[in-house]
């Protein structure tokens, strides 16, 4: 029973390391000056449930509103689904498919101040090759990739394969 317990905690972690934290607009955060184009920003990410989107501006000038595909078409803030207005807005996301934002601000989306988190499912992204294909799934598990945007992120899926281990060993009695 134990080791089910252990191994329930390893495959939580593991999935854990497959989460990112993302900074809308990278170093230049949620704003209209420096002409951010958020459209680009998020067409170079690939975003998965359970990464993070952090939206950091200034409370006094900004803020962010979740809304439908049509309000975020016409810059419609009249009705958004949730606003944020912290100025450091942390949003997990749990579903696929489109989140839409803006600047509820008159005159802030129109000047581009809205960004599409789209979020696609694993099976929809490229295929990843199979085991029997894959020489070692060693080195491919050591290997991590820089977090986006050098955010921190949950890439642990060496130490969480180690943490196993350590369990597993303590658990059988073997240590």
């Amino acid at each position: 029973m134990a080791l089910v317990v252990v191994l329930l905690i390893a495959m939580a972690m593991v999935q854990l390391s497959h989460a990112a934290v993302y900074k809308v607009g990278d170093s230049a955060g949620w704003t209209i000056i420096g002409n951010v184009d958020y459209k680009q920003w998020a067409a170079t990410k690939n975003f998965k449930v359970g990464d993070t989107i952090i939206f950091q501006y200034n409370a006094q000038f900004h803020n962010v509103m979740r809304v439908n595909h049509t309000m975020y078409k016409a810059c419609n803030a009249s009705a958004p689904l949730a606003t944020f207005t912290t100025g450091r807005d942390s949003i997990n996301i749990t579903t696929h498919g489109h989140h839409y934002f803006l600047c509820g601000v008159p005159g802030h989306c129109q000047a581009g101040q809205k960004v599409d988190i789209n979020v696609i499912r694993a099976s929809a992204m490229s295929p990843t090759p199979s085991m029997e294909s894959s020489p070692s799934l060693v080195p491919a598990l050591a290997a991590s990739a820089p977090s986006p945007n050098n955010a921190p992120s949950f890439k642990g899926s060496l130490i969480a394969l180690t943490i196993l281990g350590v369990f597993v060993i303590y658990v059988l009695g073997l240590a």
